[in-house]
């Protein structure tokens, strides 16, 4: 049954209202600023030269060199690994700057502050002199800090912003000096007076002070000043818990040594003395640990290019088209428009990483038509929002974390994909269940198919939008190329698709077709006779000829600049003609309207050049704004483990966690995982799982897990925490869009993602799950003892079968009877004693590792030497689960009313239709 009334509550609420705010919503949520005039032309300039320079370090490298017709080759240069990460954190550190304000005057410091003036009028007068040199202080302090509307860059953050560029200017410029100084340490580097004279008199003044900026060397003062930066911009755009946990680090790498060796249980802690110039040293100029360490590293090789991959999709429109797509595929269904909302949030999570902007920019769509078919504005937010969580999962992209995985893992990110892809599928298809059974329980049907585009006919005008993740996965999976360079040929082949569309119509297809195929085929024939390209053969530049496999390779990697160049070409020649297959983000069709505003040039916003050339500009503006948390947070975190690397705590820290744990895995996964979901509320996935990591990756690998699943197993439960209470920032997102209330959204959310806390101590127990398998003849404590299972594991029908293909099967089977549990409905409705019944049989089905490992621990732990064979006890769990789901199913189908019937057929048959 199809419900087409709104409630109250959705009154008033329309598709387009939601879709304007979108922007609005996520802005406030993570307290951006919406600038205008200069400011916002100094975002775009910086946030377009940061993705500028990110896409050339994933085509050409660190080396800066190119050619220029009629001129000749032009060498910038090569940079060192220290000055690319260098360059990558102070691009994050100047948007930040430029896009979070330090302070709205809402805080807990600026509200006590603000009481001073009043207090001062009250005790000594309006006109007394202290009163008005308080308020003097006071107007001072706003206009130099306060950001109340989040509208206007203040004079201390053009201050931090030159700090930025200093500390990263003198790692560019004198890196032979900082090279030097790695060995010899920051003591014995120049003094600030020395480097910059200029600076000869404030910095007497300072040290007379205390402050004893003259027997510090400038080395040391820009390194300090460049991680109380880093330590700013946490504060500003992931909030002042992760800066104090950064700081907090920080401060135990100085004083940690005064921990007593002998202290109950803190002795451990104990560390080694450091100097602050030790400790600068290890966390500004070193690249295996802090600010600039693996993190980071992992960040500049691949994680801001994905979310260039990402940025570029979503402006070319394919979000909407995504949409549009799950909406035809499953909106007559029953409860179509939460299934909906769990596609598009799948196709929108393989192009971001972000729970928050996932929720908000798919929910304007979903979540209004949820509550227009009948369920309730809590229940539409926390599907909105646990399927948007789900994106991080997710593969081909699954987020920044993923990167960190491969780098900490040294797994090729095929390996990473495959091996995460069952427990993907499992989630996504648990909440499929459980929205199933809450539009069957109150009788909820699918939209109108009026109000539906057709699949087939929808498929057909889009279906180009696949091609680059289809592509993506061909480079990753089948070509096997690197993931910096599998995203790079994959954005270049996104702008040549968007351009050959945009240029394509009736009109121009044929010609655009036969100029591209011209040239592709003069420039094999080039390639094969003379080993260069048309241009450099007609000059007289070419040599041996090319195998003909080799020519059409070269071709190929020339393909994407030869049709952006015919393309665009057609673009200028042609500007006011149609483009029927594309549809541009609105952002692009908003950013042509303002510059065309601006210019006075209103004619220009149907050129088809210039909304090509506001796709590319919005797509790098986009990922740059995008990435700009993601670099902080990888720039924070990465301190962490260098602190630990740096003190020699990591060995300490892994015997004290093993012994708390009691030698139990079942118990360090519990604590890994409440670790992982309170650590994870209001913090980044990325972040979580550094630090976790850093801090539990080791001694998970003590119990010979296989390192990939315990990865996963940390990655999985830091998503948990975007919507778990009381932080749950993904389902807030989301009542936000739903008006509905934000905690019961959150413990709705936390209920459909059930399934994503109880699969991970599936994978982790039974790696087959995750599709991995143990190397035979390997030792335990080997790098490597677990591989991807081959076409031969599957042969292998004594290992696939039980292994693999029976726990797969169990854990799917699991999250029905977890569906049952949380949704109190399967075919009728369900008691609490059957619940109960049904969470056991879920539990059995999905892990029944977690009784059998638990009671071997508490045996033991009495001195009961005991040992079960775990995978007799395993097989055996699972089909006492499986017994007794398929009894309480049975029994709940016999209590199946005929109204229930009816509108089960029903919708098979609307379904057919």
């Amino acid at each position: 049954m199809s419900t087409d009334t709104p409630t109250d509550e959705t009154a008033g609420v329309t598709e387009e209202t939601t879709t304007e705010d979108t922007d609005e919503l996520i802005d406030e949520l993570e307290r951006r600023r919406s600038l205008g005039g200069v400011a916002a032309l100094a975002v775009i300039v910086v946030a377009v030269a940061f993705s500028a320079f990110q896409l050339w370090l994933a085509a050409r490298g660190f080396i800066f060199q190119f050619s220029l017709p009629l001129y000749g080759e032009v060498n910038l240069g090569a940079l060192q690994s220290l000055q690319v990460n260098s360059i990558h954190v102070t691009f994050g550190l100047l948007l930040t700057f430029l896009l979070f304000p330090a302070t709205q005057g809402d805080g807990f410091l600026s509200r006590r502050l603000a009481r001073v003036v009043p207090a001062l009028e009250t005790r000594l007068g309006e006109s007394n002199p202290v009163t008005r040199a308080g308020r003097g202080v006071r107007g001072a302090i706003r206009w130099l800090l306060l950001d109340p509307d989040r509208e206007r860059v203040t004079p201390v953050d053009i201050v931090l912003m030159i700090l930025a560029a200093l500390s990263t200017l003198y790692i560019l410029l004198d890196f032979d000096e900082v090279q030097q100084l790695r060995s010899l340490g920051l003591s014995s580097g120049r003094t600030t007076a020395e480097v910059l004279p200029i600076l000869a008199a404030p910095v007497q003044a300072l040290s007379a002070l205390g402050i004893p900026l003259d027997e510090s060397s400038y080395a040391f003062v820009l390194g300090a000043l460049g991680v109380l930066l880093v330590l700013e911009a946490t504060r500003r755009t992931l909030g002042f818990y992760l800066m104090t946990i950064v700081a907090l680090f920080i401060v135990y790498a100085r004083f940690g040594y005064l921990i007593p060796p002998d202290a109950a249980f803190v002795g451990v802690l104990d560390i080694p003395q450091s100097e602050w110039s030790s400790i600068i040293q290890n966390l500004w100029y070193n690249t295996a640990n802090g600010v600039f360490g693996v993190p980071v590293r992992v960040s500049v090789q691949f994680i801001y290019i994905f979310i260039l991959f990402g940025a570029f999709l979503e402006m070319s429109g394919a979000g909407k088209w995504f949409i549009d797509l799950a909406y035809s595929a499953t909106g007559r269904r029953k409860g179509g428009p939460a299934k909906a909302s769990i596609l598009a949030s799948g196709f929108m999570g393989t192009i971001s990483g972000s729970s928050i902007a996932n929720t908000v920019t798919t929910g304007a769509f979903t979540i209004p038509l949820m509550k227009k078919t009948g369920y309730r504005s809590e229940f539409a937010g926390a599907v909105e929002a646990s399927a948007s969580s789900g994106g991080q999962i997710l593969p081909p992209v699954m987020g920044a974390a993923a990167f960190l995985i491969v780098e900490y893992t040294q797994t090729p990110f095929a390996n990473v994909i495959v091996a995460a892809a069952v427990p993907a599928v499992v989630f996504f298809f648990g909440v499929w269940v459980m929205v199933h059974l809450e539009a069957t329980k109150a009788g909820i049907g699918g939209v109108d198919p009026a109000e539906l585009v057709a699949f087939r006919s929808h498929l057909q005008r889009g279906w180009f939008y696949l091609v680059p993740i289809l592509l993506l996965l061909y480079y990753l999976i089948v070509a096997r190329l690197t993931v910096a360079r599998s995203a790079w040929y994959t954005v270049l082949a996104i702008a040549a698709l968007i351009a050959f569309v945009a240029a394509y119509n009736d009109r121009t297809r044929w010609p655009l077709v036969g100029v591209i195929a011209a040239i592709g085929v003069a420039e094999f024939v080039a390639h094969l006779v003379a080993g260069v390209g048309v241009i450099a053969a007609l000059t007289g530049a070419g040599g041996a000829g090319m195998a003909p496999g080799a020519a059409a390779a070269a071709v190929a990697g020339k393909m994407g600049w030869l049709v952006i160049a015919v393309c665009v070409i057609t673009l200028l020649l042609r500007p006011r003609d149609d483009s029927p297959l594309l549809d541009y983000d609105e952002q692009v069709d908003d950013a042509v309207g303002t510059v065309t505003g601006a210019l006075d040039r209103p004619q220009l916003a149907d050129n088809r050049a210039v909304g090509f050339l506001a796709f590319i500009e919005k797509a790098m503006e986009s990922g740059a704004r995008t990435a700009t948390p993601v670099v902080i947070a990888v720039a924070a975190a990465g301190i962490i483990p260098g602190v630990i690397s740096t003190t020699g705590l990591g060995p300490n820290l892994t015997t004290l966690i093993l012994n708390v744990a009691g030698g139990s895995l079942v118990l360090l996964l519990v604590i890994t995982a409440i670790s992982s979901i309170i650590l994870g509320m209001g913090m980044p996935t990325t972040v979580t799982y550094i630090i976790l990591v850093s801090l539990l990756g080791t001694a998970i690998a003590q119990f010979d897990v296989p390192l990939l699943a315990a990865h996963l197993f940390i990655l999985y439960f830091g998503v948990i925490a975007d919507i778990t209470p009381p932080v749950a920032v993904a389902a807030y997102a989301a009542s936000g869009v739903a008006k509905s209330d934000p905690f019961q959204t959150g413990v709705e959310a936390f209920s459909l993602s059930l399934n994503k806390a109880i699969v991970p101590f599936a994978f982790v127990l039974v790696p087959g799950v995750v599709l991995l398998r143990r190397i035979p003849g390997v030792p335990a404590d080997a790098d490597q003892t677990y591989r991807v299972i081959n076409v031969a594991d599957v042969l292998d029908v004594g290992y696939f079968v039980p292994e693999v293909l029976i726990p797969i099967a169990g854990v799917f089977l699991g999250v029905v009877a977890l569906g049952a549990t949380v949704i109190g409905f399967l075919y009728s409705k369900v008691s609490w004693a059957e619940r109960a019944a049904f969470a056991l049989a879920a539990i059995l089905l999905m892990a029944p590792g977690l009784l059998f490992n638990s009671v071997e621990s508490i045996l033991t732990a009495l001195g009961m030497a005991v040992s079960f064979n775990a995978l007799t006890f395993d097989l055996a769990l699972r089909a006492i689960g499986g017994a007794l789901f398929t009894a309480l199913a049975l029994a709940n189908r016999r209590r199946m009313g005929p109204e229930t019937e009816r509108a089960e057929q029903t919708d098979e048959t609307s379904a057919d239709a």
